[in-house]
């Protein structure tokens, strides 16, 4: 489990002597933020109100729905139609958030389930797919041995860090996740930070 700093800083320390381009990007980007964030129901809802819209758009929409009080399932569950697309969410997105308020996940015996049950559990709910669920299980939960391939930033900064020919797809960097275990949430949070050390650069130049 990553609770604190330290266990991120104990992962770091443990991928940087397992290969040396990964020790090479944590001396680019420095010590590596923790990043957990809540679980339960709001956190998965806003992913789903996150999905393909900018981040000021998904910001507005979400204040929205705290605003009204729509982030509990009994709430979001009893929600007309009309009501939730008058706070800017789409038709299908109403579909997901009620299929999420009606799924009854257990969010607490979540934290004790193996990751593999977590992502199964969450993906069978429509709208969550493997990328929601295997970031929720990261930064929600702090499973410390989880990654995301199918991230884009994850890809990118995979290709430049590797000096790879073209972005990695999501089975060629699962693969290449593997040898990052136990530790494969650290890599991730690592190849993170080593994205927008990368990007920042070939911005000014």
């Amino acid at each position: 489990m990553i609770e604190t700093d330290r266990d991120v800083a104990e992962g770091a320390l443990w991928l940087s002597k397992a290969c040396p381009r990964l020790a090479y990007a944590l001396a680019q980007t420095g010590p590596l933020p923790l990043r957990r964030r809540p679980d339960g129901f709001a956190q998965l809802l806003s992913a789903i109100v996150s999905q393909q819209v900018s981040v000021a758009s998904a910001r507005a929409i979400w204040s929205k729905l705290e605003a009204a009080g729509m982030v509990d399932p009994a709430t979001v569950q009893a929600a007309r139609e009309d009501d939730l697309r008058a706070l800017g969410l789409s038709r299908q997105k109403i579909r997901y958030a009620h299929a999420l308020a009606g799924a009854d996940i257990n969010y607490d015996a979540l934290r004790s389930l193996p990751d593999s049950d977590v992502i199964k559990t969450l993906v069978a709910v429509p709208g969550i797919g493997n990328w929601t669920a295997e970031i929720y299980a990261m930064f929600s939960l702090g499973r410390a041995d989880v990654f995301a391939p199918g991230d884009l930033a994850l890809q990118e900064a995979a290709r430049s860090l590797y000096a790879l020919e073209a972005r990695p797809k999501e089975r060629a960097l699962r693969e290449m996740a593997d040898a990052w275990s136990p530790w494969r949430s650290v890599a991730a949070r690592l190849l993170f930070a080593y994205y927008r050390v990368v990007k920042q650069r070939e911005g000014i130049t």
